[in-house]
């Protein structure tokens, strides 16, 4: 690649090719996650739309198609809240190698009772964390086959101002849902930030790295036909909100210059230019309680026993 383009400003309007590689958004049907799809299908990579809803994906993937024509798009049957489907996913992907994967699926809950998976985990961090945790482990016989995988966890606001209980991952002794998931997104990238810490031990060539939306608002978001659609009263009562927060496809950039931009590092993390709400996207430092060395020594070990993966997750 020339040194003038590694010279050039980042234009999330002028992304790079992508050509041959391939790309698995986890959630890639809605919200976040459809746009990081559709953003991708432009570069000329193959994107995989990583969703438990068919016809969900499918509408997602006309809406794509209808926007990038020549998208080469799929989709991967996944449901994060099974943990034993979610261990048989690379057969059902059949890729020889995959250059990222987005853990972008998630789920949000605002009402109590504390709800589970099919594996007995609470639901937010069960989906969001130990699903994609799983996940990775199912992967990584493809990532390790590309030249310089990444693995791109998502990342939230809400993780700022929460603190991880070791002896309470899963909020058994105190659910609050907000509170729930704030700490099930921290989890997620506190664990993002060890895994790349290790894969770096190892000389690894798959890259772990975090990247998140800011304030991404539905009201601000542009329509996509089967997939999002917004009233014009709820779109108009948005408008002021737009000083601070953006809408989801703007919340995108960040995720997608950290699958494309070849000057990224592992354990980095990306969010919006302003305030991390808004804008494009921009490197930020990392807060010392998303990388405290002994928190993340428990979490680890824990996550990788709850999502029943071994340690070292199988990543060379």
């Amino acid at each position: 690649m020339s040194s003038v383009y590694l010279s050039r400003p980042w234009d999330v309007h002028r992304l790079p090719s992508a050509a041959g590689k391939s790309f698995l958004v986890t959630g890639g049907n809605a919200g976040i996650g459809y746009f990081v799809a559709e953003q991708l299908a432009g570069t000329g990579a193959v994107v995989v739309l990583g969703s438990r809803d068919r016809e969900r994906a499918s509408a997602a993937m006309a809406s794509i198609r209808s926007r990038v024509p020549c998208a080469q798009l799929r989709h991967l049957q996944l449901d994060l809240a099974d943990l034993a489907s979610v261990r048989t996913v690379t057969d059902e992907l059949g890729l020889d190698r995959l250059d990222a994967v987005v853990h972008n699926a998630g789920v949000a809950l605002d009402d109590p009772p504390r709800r589970t998976t099919k594996d007995g985990h609470e639901l937010m961090f069960g989906i969001n964390h130990l699903g994609h945790v799983a996940l990775t482990r199912g992967l990584a016989p493809l990532l390790s086959a590309a030249p310089a995988a990444r693995i791109v966890t998502v990342g939230s606001f809400a993780a700022r101002s929460e603190r991880l209980d070791p002896e309470d991952l899963q909020s058994v002794r105190d659910y609050r849902p907000k509170r729930a998931y704030g700490r099930s997104k921290l989890a997620q990238m506190s664990f993002a930030f060890e895994l790349d810490r290790r894969l770096r031990a190892r000389s690894s060539t798959v890259l772990s790295l975090v990247a998140h939306p800011g304030g991404a608002l539905d009201s601000l978001t542009p329509p996509r036909a089967g997939v999002h659609a917004t009233a014009l009263g709820t779109r108009l009562r948005g408008v002021p909100a737009r000083l601070l927060l953006q809408g989801k496809d703007c919340g995108a950039w960040p995720i997608v210059r950290a699958v494309l931009d070849p000057q990224v590092r592992g354990g980095q993390l990306w969010g919006p230019k302003a305030f991390g709400l808004r804008g494009t996207p921009r490197l930020e430092s990392v807060r010392a309680h998303m990388t405290d060395p002994a928190l993340a020594a428990r979490l680890w070990d824990a996550s990788c026993d709850g999502a029943g993966v071994e340690p070292h997750l199988a990543l060379l």
